[in-house]
């Protein structure tokens, strides 16, 4: 009687494991469904962005997040029924928030230039140049002017990159020369510091230097010389074809439908946008 009590318990107990076990594989299942959500089931649309980056991602004087890439991401969200989540983000966190779905995408004036293999990147839409900013009245007109000298730049940055970089087309040579290269959190705080006279020059993209020269006025000048060109594209988790082909086709659909280059025409870089 006791043997056939032992065998009744010992039965019941892997029955509940196997039933445990199959729950589990069960729960595993439906979060691993979760994260894989394919396009046809989004509801909404996570742009990451840089909230003090305009003329592309910004503030308002309303307290409003707005700027080029913002709109356009709302024009795309409008075409696929999406609700547009815009999510501030550090720039130098970017990468830790695509990789972990907090972000669909980094769309704000996205350098794709040699980070191809690092994100599944939309067709690019901006030719931008990298230049240095400098006071009017510093007597700097080129590039060697700047030997000795102390550059500002965004921290995380493709203007960083580049005065980093040793390959071909990189500007580290350059930087060599500098006095010191400081790197700031965004680039308010950077021109900030450009006017107490603590930077000499500020190397930034052409579109957000101007942006920034016309919204504090007179004093500023860009050096007509300029570190390299390079595009803009939005940004996906590397392999997330599926996402980028469907902004792409929504991107085709708004330069031919003239929302694009109206937008362009709005935050003045219509000189810039490629998509046309």
């Amino acid at each position: 009687m006791k043997r056939n009590l032992a065998i009744f318990f010992m039965g019941m107990t892997i029955a509940t494991m196997v039933l445990g076990g199959c729950g589990d594989k069960e729960n595993i299942s439906k979060k691993d469904g979760k994260q894989s959500e394919s396009v046809e089931d989004k509801k909404t649309f996570t742009v990451g962005f840089d909230a003090e980056y305009p003329p592309y991602g910004y503030m308002d004087e309303n307290g409003e997040y707005t700027g080029f890439d913002l709109e356009l991401a709302e024009a795309v969200c409008e075409l696929e029924g999406w609700e547009l989540v815009k999510k501030p983000i550090n720039w130098d966190s970017k990468d830790m928030e695509l990789n972990s779905g907090a972000i669909d995408c980094i769309w704000n004036g996205f350098t794709m230039n040699g980070r191809e293999e690092e994100y599944t990147f939309s067709t690019p839409y901006v030719d931008n140049s990298q230049v240095i900013v400098v006071a009017e009245k510093s007597g700097m007109k080129t590039l060697e002017d700047l030997q000795g000298k102390s550059v500002g730049v965004q921290a995380a940055s493709a203007a960083l990159d580049l005065l980093q970089s040793e390959e071909e087309g990189g500007q580290k040579a350059l930087a060599d020369t500098f006095s010191a290269l400081n790197e700031f959190a965004d680039y308010n705080t950077a021109f900030t510091e450009l006017q107490a006279g603590a930077l000499d020059a500020l190397a930034i993209d052409v579109g957000v230097a101007n942006y920034q020269i016309k919204s504090r006025g007179e004093g500023y000048q860009i050096l007509e010389e300029t570190l390299n060109t390079e595009q803009y594209a939005i940004g996906f988790k590397k392999g997330n074809q599926e996402l980028c082909d469907v902004v792409n086709a929504d991107l085709k659909k708004l330069t031919e439908d003239g929302t694009i280059a109206k937008l362009a025409e709005k935050y003045e870089i219509a000189d810039m946008v490629t998509l046309k």
